[in-house]
């Protein structure tokens, strides 16, 4: 390969034609580019997201709190299609300035929150309902670490390592190498904390399972980023697998991770999701 060093100027500028596949949305500033409202449902959730492995998260968590039967976790999904840019719009902005998915809205009180980043919404949502975020001091702690250390992991795996190796416009041997290291390094932690402990925080699943899964898992599966499976050689952590596969199980998960999916098999889409009943015909 024929390697061209790359000399920085002294000012940098944006060029509307450099950034692979989402060169058509990405541009170095922030807010609003398009007037529009977002539609509102009659739950007490109105979610706003896409399965990406972010969005995924939110959608198994409230899944997991309807599954325990509480009804006030009752939500609507609408998807916000980040290739078209509905993330920039006025309505969305309004709940996310950062024009990420995920984003929520708690209408449940008196006065509607606004909640966005994945791993707020996951606090939010596991002290509303007391599930899946211990209150006792260690083991809080402990999940709560857990929780941050996925956060500060993902943008190594998705903006470095999927980037490079699946959507920059071309493939570099550099940022390649560094990011398939370190997203390596990323799963031999999860492994070797899962050869101690049955879930990452303990002996019990939390909001760090909840948030970590969607970004490991279609790594075991082969479902992201080309052949990553292959090219990282996923099947030596076989803690990791051990812990997807039981996740994988749980009916809520199955639920979750389809829900603002519009790619892939038919009956593994549900671009809305209003009500239990839109699960009918889906395979989960």
């Amino acid at each position: 390969m024929t390697k061209t060093a790359y000399t920085p100027p002294k000012v940098w500028n944006y060029d509307s034609e450099n950034g692979g596949r989402f060169a058509s949305i990405n541009r170095p500033v922030a807010g609003a580019r398009e007037e529009r409202d977002l539609p509102v449902g009659k739950n007490p959730f109105q979610l706003y997201s896409l399965a990406t492995p972010n969005g995924v998260k939110v959608t198994i968590m409230l899944e997991e709190l309807l599954e325990l039967g509480h009804t006030g976790a009752e939500y609507d999904a609408w998807t916000i299609n980040i290739g078209a840019g509905d993330q920039f719009t006025s309505g969305f902005v309004a709940i996310n300035p950062n024009s990420k998915i995920p984003a929520l809205v708690d209408a449940s009180g008196d006065m509607p929150i606004r909640v966005f980043e994945s791993g707020a919404i996951l606090i939010h949502l596991a002290e509303k309902f007391g599930h899946f975020l211990p209150t006792e001091p260690a083991a809080r702690a402990e999940t709560l670490s857990w929780l941050t250390w996925q956060i500060g992991t993902a943008p190594f795996i998705g903006g470095g390592f999927g980037h490079f190796y699946a959507y920059a416009p071309e493939k570099w041997e550099y940022p390649i190498n560094r990011y398939a290291m370190e997203t390596k390094r990323i799963f031999d932690v999860a492994d070797k904390r899962l050869a101690e402990t049955r879930f990452l925080a303990g002996d019990d699943y939390t909001i760090a399972d909840i948030a970590t899964f969607p970004w490991l898992a279609p790594f075991t599966t082969g479902t992201i980023y080309e052949d990553a499976k292959t090219f990282l050689s996923i099947d030596e952590y076989e803690n990791v697998g051990r812990w997807v596969k039981e996740i994988f199980e749980r009916p809520a998960v199955r639920r979750g991770r389809i829900v603002n999916k519009v790619w892939g098999e038919e009956d593994e889409q549900l671009p809305e999701r209003h009500s239990a009943g839109d699960f009918a015909g889906k395979k989960i």
